[in-house]
């Protein structure tokens, strides 16, 4: 392999990610003190160089807990993943297109999220972070599930059982290029009920329970249990496998494009993002910060720039501009403090302040 020059996150991964037998990490398993609500999961890395006997037992009973409560079918045929992949290319051109409501697309590194029914905030979108943060976007920020989805993939889902008829109301396109990833984490559990149900499309991947993601480098540790997930295949989780242990999807398990619906039901209590929540959604700055960097280049290489701002202070020197000023104190109010023309009395106040410093 060469020094530099990586295609894709899994060669860099895979580059720099030690070996499994050098690197181990323990899952032990401890009850709350004295409460018995529930059972924590605590992962850690170990300075041996061997894993002991309890903590080898510990892993394999937790990685029994998540198989037990995994569902898996082969429901999809090749013809129908065909079918269906065709509408997702169509999504996947209608979002490069602009034509879907701005909430609705999530774009990522080797990742695009596409939101149909119901979305919600998470990540950097919030201003507080965390589980328990996320919230639903209010209704009509995103586009409605398309009906598609429903004909092809929500009613194929109802007739063989997976799940009852009127279930789904959130439904996530994930369309992942090769060396792309989803980092661990939990479906919010006061977002959706369960169970949570995913389709997978156009390639074979893995999907990862109990793992931790590190970065700069980026590293993943070894998993608790790796489920494969076919072309066409169904996954449903609950229980265990969907509540108490994260999942998440690894870059080298990515060789080949792969996208998965992932089809949900909202709880009617989940919170939403509103003029007065305590955890407003903070608005992405990306494009703001892009547009300003690009002025500033632009400024550096236009000769004329500065000739135009002198003429905008010219017309500003003018009396019968006066109306326009603020009231706010700015670098411009304190320049216009000098100029004989202005009459207000918020100036005038300005020019008295400036004399006595």
């Amino acid at each position: 392999m060469a020094s530099s020059g990586y295609s894709d996150l899994r060669e860099k991964l895979k580059s720099m990610t030690p070996h499994k037998d050098e690197v181990k990490n323990k899952y032990v398993d401890v009850e709350s003190n004295g409460s018995g609500k529930e059972r924590k999961r605590k992962i850690r890395e170990s300075d041996d160089d061997e894993h002991s006997d309890d903590s080898v037992e510990s892993r394999e009973q937790e990685a029994g807990r998540v198989k037990s409560s995994i569902l898996q079918e082969n429901i999809f045929t090749p013809e129908e993943c065909a079918l269906i992949e065709e509408k997702i290319d169509d999504v996947v051109t209608k979002g490069e297109a602009g034509l879907y409501r701005e909430h609705t697309v999530d774009r990522a590194p080797l990742r695009n999220k596409y939101f149909f029914g119901e979305g919600y905030t998470y990540g950097s979108q919030l201003e507080k972070r965390g589980p328990g943060q996320e919230r639903l976007y209010r209704k009509g920020e995103v586009d409605e599930i398309p009906s598609w989805v429903h004909e092809l993939v929500i009613k194929r889902l109802v007739s063989s059982g997976v799940v009852p008829e009127g279930f789904v109301n959130s439904a996530v396109i994930n369309d992942y290029q090769p060396g792309g990833c989803i980092v661990s984490h939990v479906d919010p559990l006061h977002i959706f009920a369960r169970p949570i149900v995913s389709v997978s499309f156009f390639s074979d991947s893995a999907l990862c329970f109990g793992c931790r993601f590190q970065f700069k480098p980026i590293r993943v540790s070894e998993p608790v249990f790796v489920l494969p997930v076919r072309r066409g295949s169904v996954t449903v989780l609950s229980g265990y496998a969907a509540d108490d242990i994260t999942h998440c999807i690894r870059p080298q398990d990515i060789k080949a494009r792969r996208a998965v619906i992932i089809l949900r039901k909202t709880r009617p209590d989940a919170p939403r993002v509103d003029s007065e929540s305590s955890f407003p959604v903070v608005e992405r700055p990306a494009p703001l910060k892009a547009k300003r960097s690009y002025r500033r280049r632009a400024d550096a290489d236009a000769a004329h720039r500065p000739r135009v701002l002198e003429m905008d202070k010219e017309e500003n020197r003018r009396p019968s501009n006066s109306h326009h000023r603020r009231h706010s104190i700015s670098s411009e109010n304190y320049w216009r403090r000098g100029q004989d023309s202005d009459k207000h009395r918020e100036s005038s106040d300005r020019k008295v302040k400036m004399r006595r410093h």
